[in-house]
């Protein structure tokens, strides 16, 4: 079985190495044309337009965020036009509730089928075939292409029809990880500011209270000031978060920790560490306690 994938960034090569290892013929395009052969992991075959990709009738798109998407997916040569009647189109990006409304609604009108199936995980997980996926849209297309959701990694889980379930699910996700990020950087810079060791208070924390692999890996990226190369920046981080807020606004949810952390990283990209591991959040809080950020 043939499966297109538009986008070869930090999760997307990992992405097409796991499909490859699960058997699958993948075939590849990516918006920068000039790097595609250069990020395309051996077997894949590339492609030139997207068009081509399109001829599968199963596209998978990982790219960084909604007017990506919509670079793919509108046009005369986008997904949109492309892809034929009965494909699928899975969104494996974070991007609005609004745009995935949109989506559903445009694709079914082409007979095709949009399922949003975001993924949880950093780089790392995405090469080695672990990562996690929410999906949300028509149960047929879904199932018939589990094989290919579940290679990306262990665990699948399906939470409706309606495709901007699994889109608010991967934000709510986000929010959940910014703020964790954000509580950890201040913890421990008022650890550093009081003469504490930061690293035996992370692994005190991380061995009782809160065991959990985020915390400590997280936790341990702040410690040792290691926001580079990123797993997840803090310009996307930003974005995320604002889209937890048009969310929640859209809903009629306060969500006021969540505009304290959307400041934070603003804070963040204004004092340049737009591309680094949004972990970098870290510094900021040390800045803001007066000391010298690793």
């Amino acid at each position: 079985m043939t499966v297109g994938l538009i986008g070869l960034g930090r999760m997307g090569r990992g992405i097409a190495e796991s499909l490859l290892r699960a058997g699958f013929e993948v075939i590849v395009f990516n918006r920068t044309a000039d790097r595609t052969r250069e990020l395309a992991p051996p077997k894949a075959r590339v492609a030139g337009s997207i068009a081509e990709v399109a001829r599968a009738g199963v596209v998978l798109t990982m790219v960084s965020d909604d007017r990506a998407v919509e670079s793919v997916v509108s046009g005369d040569s986008g997904l949109l036009a492309s892809l034929p009647r009965g494909g699928v189109h899975f969104s494996l990006s974070t991007i609005s509730v609004a745009l995935s409304e949109r989506l559903t609604r445009e694709h079914s009108a082409s007979g095709q089928s949009f399922v949003a199936a975001p993924v949880f995980g950093r780089p790392q997980a995405a090469q080695a075939g672990e990562l996690t996926v929410v999906a949300a849209g028509p149960s047929d297309a879904i199932e018939k292409h589990r094989a290919v959701l579940s290679a990306l990694g262990p665990k699948l889980v399906i939470v409706g029809e309606d495709p901007p379930l699994a889109t608010t699910m991967k934000l709510l996700g986000n929010f959940l990880i910014a703020s964790l990020i954000e509580s950890l950087a201040e913890m421990l810079a008022l650890a550093r500011r009081s003469g504490l060791d930061p690293r035996q208070v992370l692994d005190f924390f991380t061995s009782t209270l809160f065991p959990a692999p985020i915390y400590k890996n997280y936790g341990s990226l702040i410690v040792e000031g290691k926001h580079e190369p990123p797993g997840f920046t803090v310009r996307l981080g930003l974005k995320d978060v604002e889209l937890v807020l048009a969310a929640a606004r859209q809903r009629g949810v306060e969500m006021p920790l969540a505009e304290s952390v959307r400041n934070r990283l603003q804070t963040a990209v204004a004092r340049g560490h737009a591309e680094r591991d949004w972990s970098a959040l870290g510094k900021i809080a040390a800045e803001g306690a007066g000391q010298a950020a690793s």
